[in-house]
């Protein structure tokens, strides 16, 4: 029997000791868990690490039991929307810099959760375009610069 996303999460912290209230948001097309505790600190760790690596588990066990499961986001007391406003506020002003000089610019090394949201905020702005790296390694740069022009083809 699969079990749902919020049930899968509530087994994983109960088991580990935690407390906790799970509420179920629908933000853009994804589902995301929010989850309200008395230790929020302990469940999202230092630099995020705990939250993702917690993410990463809830979506493999659904993966695990569905092969086309949606991805779902977990988040602690809104700490992910508010760290992630202010990430993408970052590179905004990254952005502008590239509008201005036209020179591109590299990001700090982010991870694949951070590389998404850079690529998603500029996969439709007409004058910028977002590249990752071309490595193998989890965490990368992304580059921000300004859209190649083709050039008017007479017909």
């Amino acid at each position: 029997m699969n079990q749902t996303p919020k049930e899968v999460l509530e087994t994983i912290l109960g088991k580990l000791g935690f407390f906790v209230e799970i509420e179920e948001e629908l933000r853009e097309g994804h589902l995301i868990l929010q989850i309200r505790t008395n230790e929020p600190q302990r469940l999202i760790g230092r630099r995020d690490e705990t939250l993702e690596s917690l993410q990463f588990l809830v979506n493999r066990i659904l993966l695990s039991q569905n092969n086309e499961a949606p991805r779902v986001i977990v988040d602690v007391e809104h700490h992910r929307s508010m760290r992630d406003a202010a990430f993408l506020q970052r590179i905004q002003q990254l952005a502008d810099a590239v509008k201005i000089h036209g020179r591109p610019v590299e990001t700090e090394p982010l991870n694949s959760y951070d590389r998404r949201l850079v690529h998603n905020a500029y996969r439709d702005d007409a004058e910028l375009m977002t590249e990752s790296q071309k490595v193998e390694d989890k965490i990368k740069r992304i580059t921000i610069r300004r859209r190649l022009e083709t050039p008017n083809i007479g017909v």
